[in-house]
């Protein structure tokens, strides 16, 4: 039996729910029910209990869900109960700030090489990680089984780039640099365009214009207080 289609805007909210379960979690809280999901992600209650339907029945009426169930179901959803490996091109600022913050993440998901064709970087390190020159890349992705890349190279490089990592296998690619990135081959593309965000974001000013969360698509979220630590 063919599996069920499951849209992009459902998996983009998968992270946000288990991020928000991480914390429950950490706070030892054993049970949790759409409704409080909803109130504190800003998304309709109904929303949530169809995104987790799609992927099976996980909760109990009158109950709600169990916390470390649930964040286990997700994990293997999004498939973070394995070990993923992922190699990050451009140790610009943008590239430096990544690799950083790769030194305090608690998953499976690690950067585990780092690449640019700067003679001048080559050798240095970033968080434990050598920076390696693009000659090296497939031999490298083959090597440590490196599925998902991240390009943090500018503009007039991320094309070229792209069209390396895909020859050497790269299954999935998030991209930070301003252009869109276009291939023929079956890989996953994200594009994280931060100036365009900020551009769309902009818009909202002075408006006082409220977003419909029940229309959210998953790339809008705003936590409350109580959860992003503020």
């Amino acid at each position: 039996m063919k599996a069920p289609k499951i849209s992009e805007a459902v998996v983009r909210r998968l992270p946000v729910y288990l991020r928000y379960l991480t914390h429950l979690q950490q706070m030892q809280v054993k049970t949790v029910s759409s409704q409080q999901m909803g109130k504190t992600l800003d998304v309709n209650p109904a929303q949530i209990r169809k995104d987790l339907s799609s992927f099976g029945d996980f909760g109990k009426k009158g109950i709600g869900y169990d916390v470390d169930y649930l964040i286990e179901k997700i994990r293997q959803i999004l498939k973070l109960d394995q070990e993923i490996h992922v190699a990050l091109v451009g140790a610009g600022h943008l590239g430096h700030a990544i690799s950083n913050y790769n030194a305090y993440l608690r998953d499976n998901m690690r950067i585990v090489a780092i690449f640019d064709n700067d003679p001048a970087k080559k050798g240095k390190r970033i968080a434990g990680l050598r920076i390696q020159p693009l000659g090296e890349l497939k031999e490298t992705v083959k090597r440590l089984q490196i599925r998902l890349a991240i390009i943090t190279v500018p503009a007039a490089a991320a094309q070229v780039v792209a069209d390396q990592l895909i020859e050497a296998g790269i299954e999935g690619i998030l991209n930070f640099a301003p252009v869109t990135i276009r291939t023929d081959a079956n890989v996953r593309i994200h594009h994280a365009d931060v100036t365009s965000s900020l551009q769309s974001l902009a818009y909202y000013l002075n408006q006082g214009i409220p977003i419909d969360r029940s229309r959210s698509d998953g790339n809008d979220y705003h936590q409350r207080d109580s959860f992003n630590g503020k």
